[in-house]
């Protein structure tokens, strides 16, 4: 009979998720996580597959955290639900961005809230190149409303009052368009601007229904 194995996946996605909360992707190495895990290097490899299985410890991490409530009779209330729920989950972890919208992963923790998404888009009518569609949309609108609101250029990290400040101040005359939002930007909040964002997604998306 093989011998117990040490550690639980979910015990080395958390440890890998805290490397990258604190240090940032660099920061995640088979000697960082062996040591977060009070073992040896070598140990890891028994685990995880290289680079690419660290970075899949991240994603799966992740994902893990989407929460979203039971289907309802209403499908636009259940696709703005799931996506809260997956944009709650990216934008808790900053720096792991870049492989959320980049590294494929077919574990089943980050199929999860992926299925939920299409089923929810489903129960509009829609179908193949149809649903496709509108889940890339929907997709594309979590994360990349994630990736502007903490590292574009009205981010909301700790220089966003120098930024937003610098941007506010351009001559109106040249820039009078970026100005009013750095304005904005200085006021705002994600939740609203989140919410309001999906509003205007699931108004597109109602247009098109069968």
């Amino acid at each position: 009979m093989p011998a117990p194995r040490k550690f639980t996946r979910e015990r080395l996605q958390a440890a890998a998720l805290a490397l990258v909360d604190a240090a940032g992707l660099d920061g995640l190495t088979m000697r960082s996580l062996a040591t977060e895990l009070g073992t040896g290097p070598m140990t890891i490899y028994n685990y995880v597959d290289g680079r690419g299985g660290l970075e899949r410890l991240v994603t799966e991490a992740v994902m893990a955290e989407a929460a979203w409530p039971e289907p309802s009779d209403d499908w636009r209330a259940d696709v703005h639900a799931v996506a809260e729920g997956m944009w709650r989950a990216v934008r808790a972890h900053p720096h792991a961005i870049p492989l959320i919208l980049t590294r494929r992963s077919l574990d089943l923790t980050t199929l999860r809230p992926a299925e939920a998404l299409v089923q929810a888009l489903a129960r509009s009518g829609r179908s193949g190149a149809d649903l496709l569609v509108a889940f890339r949309t929907v997709s594309a609108f979590v994360t990349g409303f994630a990736q502007a609101e903490l590292v574009g250029p009205l981010s909301r990290d700790k220089d966003v009052t120098e930024t937003t400040g610098r941007i506010a101040a351009l001559p109106r005359d040249q820039f009078a368009g970026l100005a009013e939002i750095a304005t904005a930007a200085e006021a705002s909040d994600p939740e609203t601007e989140f919410a309001a964002g999906m509003r205007i997604v699931l108004h597109g998306l109602q247009g098109k229904t069968r």
